[in-house]
């Protein structure tokens, strides 16, 4: 599971990340709270033994939508030398799956990229940006 760890850390370097964080409990603690929850799935897609392209596929417990879930989808990532090649639309399309599977009643995913090419992959793959308007507090800590 170790290095499954840093496939994932690195490929994340694709994604905005300037640096893979140290080794430390802190780290180790939450990858094994990842692994472990059965609503959180990290997905990943592999080409000739290594993670080319991932995402992260959050089920969220619900009291509307008739005690419906929903699906937060973060972190779609694709390395830069395996771009174009549908390893991210695969990962959404089982992040889909698993959503589907677990009764969801709606899948939601926010980007930072204002790249129309981003903003027509994920429209493409069945996103609107038309439905809810999205707000985001960062806190600093």
């Amino acid at each position: 599971m170790k290095e499954d760890l840093d496939e994932v850390l690195q490929l994340y370097l694709s994604l905005h990340e300037e640096s893979i964080p140290e080794p430390s409990e802190h780290l180790t603690v939450t990858w094994n709270q990842i692994v472990e929850d059965e609503n959180h799935h990290l997905l990943v897609n592999v080409i000739d033994n290594k993670v080319v392209s991932s995402c992260v596929c959050v089920i969220i417990p619900n009291l509307t939508r008739n005690v419906r879930p929903y699906a937060f989808v973060e972190n779609v990532v694709t390395h830069r030398d395996y771009r174009g090649k549908g390893y991210a639309t695969e990962c959404l399309n089982y992040a889909k799956e698993i959503a589907v599977k677990e009764n969801c009643y709606k899948m939601m995913l926010l980007t930072g990229s204002k790249e129309q090419r981003t903003l027509d992959f994920y429209q493409n793959a069945g996103y609107n940006s038309t439905d809810k308007t999205a707000f985001i507090q960062w806190i600093d800590i």
